[in-house]
């Protein structure tokens, strides 16, 4: 396969969602490509993706694979990694997608620089249509790629999660709010919240 084999309304849909296109959807709508040529989509909670990044790239992976936050088939791992892990619960498939970041720009390259003197506003307006200019190029280069060129193909390095779970929740003895039993601590006999109980120290 050479380029992205994504229809315009899935990248629409997915841009709509995010709110705007850049290279960090990019990324996340390829690496949702693999997954659906590979494993198929998640109607429900067949297909888990593990993210180790909470950047733009995630939302192409939400939006294209039906693997979501809210269902419980998206984990967050802060890793700082653009690395993206999948499991089809049916057959116990995985697979880990590594991205290239040399695509983006080495650590000191003018991309690299002139994005951060724009996310601080510190830009000037040639300095900003340069760097739209180099975003939308390595946009289409990502788009254009062949998914083995952009990502790394690995074996996972973490075990399968569990299904989402539901749990009985208690009350916060501290605070009164509700809380999933899982997340609650024990202090001095009292059943806290984690807010609560880290501000007890």
């Amino acid at each position: 396969m050479a380029g992205c084999e994504l229809t315009p309304e899935q990248i629409e849909k997915a841009v709509d969602f995010h709110g705007h296109w850049c290279p960090g959807l990019a990324i996340g709508l390829r690496a949702g490509e693999y997954v659906l040529n590979h494993m198929g989509r998640a109607e429900d909670e067949e297909v888990v993706a593990l993210v180790e990044t909470d950047m733009c790239a995630v939302d192409g992976i939400q939006s294209l694979t039906g693997c979501t936050f809210g269902k419980g088939n998206l984990r967050y791992q802060d890793h700082g990694k653009l690395a993206f892990t999948f499991y089809r619960r049916s057959d116990g498939k995985g697979v880990r997608l590594v991205f290239d970041a040399n695509r983006l720009g080495s650590p000191d390259s003018e991309f690299t620089e002139l994005n951060r003197k724009w996310l601080k506003g510190e830009a000037t307006p040639e300095e900003v249509e340069n760097l739209m200019k180099m975003r939308q190029e390595r946009t289409d280069d990502i788009m254009g790629s062949d998914l083995t060129e952009i990502f790394e193909v690995k074996e996972p390095d973490a075990a399968m999660p569990h299904s989402a779970r539901i749990l009985t929740s208690l009350v916060c003895e501290a605070c009164g709010e509700s809380v999933m039993e899982s997340r609650t601590r024990r202090l001095e006999g009292r059943t806290m919240c984690i807010p609560c109980f880290q501000n007890q120290g």
